[in-house]
């Protein structure tokens, strides 16, 4: 009985032993996304810029899985989303001009490497509107996720 013991408790440190001399998995660092819109305040019918530049640590992430471009005017509910593609050196890019005066938003929906960011940003074109409520988070992409979920 008690050489069994002995043979179930170096058995026991043998296998512990092993478990421990496996590598330890690293936590990737996070996708990080710098959305700019440049001029802020623009006028009707002249293009805006918009880009979002996408790295992981130091290193610009051109494989990004899906750049998407939200973009709406204040206090409306339709949204226009825009398929953007890499531009270069990680930098997704999309030039648009709009019709109508306004305050306006747009939402980078960046996937890259298993993780997803989202930035905003406001922009005017011409004289500003009315702005949406700061408290009102949600965008049409969480209102399609509300529609499949019911």
């Amino acid at each position: 009985m008690r050489t069994l013991l002995v043979i179930m408790l170096a058995f026991l440190s043998i296998v512990s032993a092993c478990d421990n001399n496996q590598p330890t998995q690293e936590v990737p660092e996070f996708v990080e996304v710098k959305l700019t819109v440049h001029p802020e305040t623009g006028r009707v019918n002249q293009p805006i810029l918009f880009e979002a530049k996408v790295t992981q640590g130091n290193e610009s992430v051109e494989d990004a899985n899906e750049v998407k471009f939200e973009i709406w005017r204040a206090q409306d509910e339709n949204h226009e989303k825009i398929l953007v593609e890499h531009a270069e050196n990680g930098i997704y890019r999309l030039e648009k001009a709009f019709e109508e005066e306004g305050t306006y938003y747009i939402i980078s929906h960046v996937t890259a490497r298993d993780m997803h960011n989202m930035p905003k940003k406001e922009f005017i074109v011409g004289q500003p509107s009315e702005p949406e409520d700061p408290k009102d988070t949600h965008d049409s992409m969480d209102m399609d996720m509300d529609k499949e979920e019911h």
